[in-house]
């Protein structure tokens, strides 16, 4: 590294040599893959293999994500490298988009075609012998009740209650984060460290209340992931995007840290504003499940 430093001319794309973090990062995954599959077939040992490979990917993140930062620092990268960094960035979100579109598809079909179709109606209609009680209604659990309790009875978390304050907080968050923003393109330093510190704090919120909703839900109210498809559906959107803030948050995290060690200028902080574009992109996925998970 520290020759690449030395001889590496900055009119040129910068290429690092001698990494051997692909590698790494190569078995990091196979060893996810492999404890994932051992976990979901019911393997005993599966947990610890799915726990290490997740331990090495975070070691993965941390070495590689420091190496780039250092390499910025040291000012090997050039406007076409930053361009490349930012065409990169919204391939990301452009694939996350279509990762949350297919989830939300998959509540759309399930919410006006198949649940239709099971109560007799639409071109599909199914013939209700097997299933005469049906109704064709939503939040369905399916025509077999599905759930933990006996009767497959289960409530569902009002909108205006805790996904409501959620909502709040996400909005907040996207305020102060364009507020942190602002004040790094003027300057101003202070208000930079504390409006990031906020966003990031406010994040963290979001999981906790998160969390205490899912408690509430899979004790109290018979609303888990096996609560036919309204329980699936629930769980995997609002799920995923809460995996999504947590990383988004520790993203801010990291963001905030090199804040306080003087890094990014008015002009030069690309790394500032992938951040950024990440938490909006969550804050909006978020109105989406608000609307249409918690709300209609």
């Amino acid at each position: 590294m520290a020759h690449a430093e030395q001889t590496h001319d900055a009119s040129q794309y910068y290429f690092p040599h001698g990494s051997r973090l692909p590698f790494f990062g190569s078995i990091a995954l196979f060893v996810l893959m492999a404890g994932a599959a051992a976990t979901l077939n019911g393997a005993a040992i599966g947990g610890w293999v799915l726990g290490l490979g997740l331990v090495l990917l975070a070691t993965l993140f941390f070495l590689w994500f420091g190496e780039v930062i250092r390499e910025n620092q040291a000012g090997l990268y050039n406007e076409q490298v930053d361009r490349s960094f930012r065409m990169g960035m919204m391939w990301f979100i452009f694939s996350e988009v279509m990762f949350f579109a297919a989830f939300f598809g998959a509540l759309f079909y399930a919410r006006q075609l198949s649940v239709a179709w099971l109560g007799g109606e639409g071109a599909k209609a199914v013939t209700s012998l097997l299933w005469p009680d049906f109704e064709a209604g939503w939040p369905s659990n399916g025509p077999g009740a599905l759930g933990p309790r006996e009767d497959g009875s289960y409530e569902i978390i009002p909108a205006f209650g805790l996904p409501a304050l959620n909502t709040a907080l996400l909005l907040t968050s996207g305020l102060t984060l364009t507020i942190a923003h602002h004040a790094l393109k003027s300057g101003h330093r202070g208000v930079l460290k504390l409006f990031l510190a906020l966003t990031f704090a406010l994040g963290f919120v979001f999981l906790g209340v998160q969390i205490y909703e899912y408690g509430h839900a899979w004790r109290d109210l018979g609303l888990q992931l096996g609560t036919g498809i309204y329980g699936s559906t629930f769980f995997m959107l609002t799920g995923f995007h809460g995996l999504h803030v947590l990383v988004g948050a520790i993203m801010l995290v990291v963001i905030w840290l090199r804040s306080l060690a003087g890094h990014f200028t008015p002009r030069q902080h690309f790394a500032f504003e992938a951040v950024a574009w990440y938490w909006h992109f969550v804050d909006v996925v978020w109105l989406g499940l608000f609307i249409f998970v918690y709300w209609i």
